[in-house]
C-alpha cells in the first residue's frame, strides 16, 4: 500500500489577507507570492479595461 501523496490532488493555493504565516514552509510562501503578483496583474488589467469604458463613456456623453 504506497504511501506517496503525489497521486492524491493538491489543495488549492489561497491567501487570505493578514494570517499567520509562521506555520508556511518557504515553498508555499513562493506560491503565495506568485499567486498574488497573478492576482495583481489580472485586477490592473481589470482596472484599465473598466477605466477605458468609462473614458468612452464620458466621451460620447460629454459631445
Amino acid at each position: 500500500m504506497p504511501t506517496e501523496d503525489d497521486d492524491r490532488p493538491r489543495k488549492k493555493i489561497s491567501h487570505e489577507i493578514g494570517q499567520d504565516l509562521s506555520l508556511l514552509s518557504v515553498e508555499e510562501l513562493t506560491e503565495r507570492v506568485t499567486l498574488l503578483k497573478t492576482e495583481i496583474v489580472r485586477l490592473e488589467e481589470a482596472a484599465t479595461k473598466k477605466r477605458a469604458s468609462r473614458d468612452a463613456a464620458d466621451s460620447f456623453f460629454k459631445k
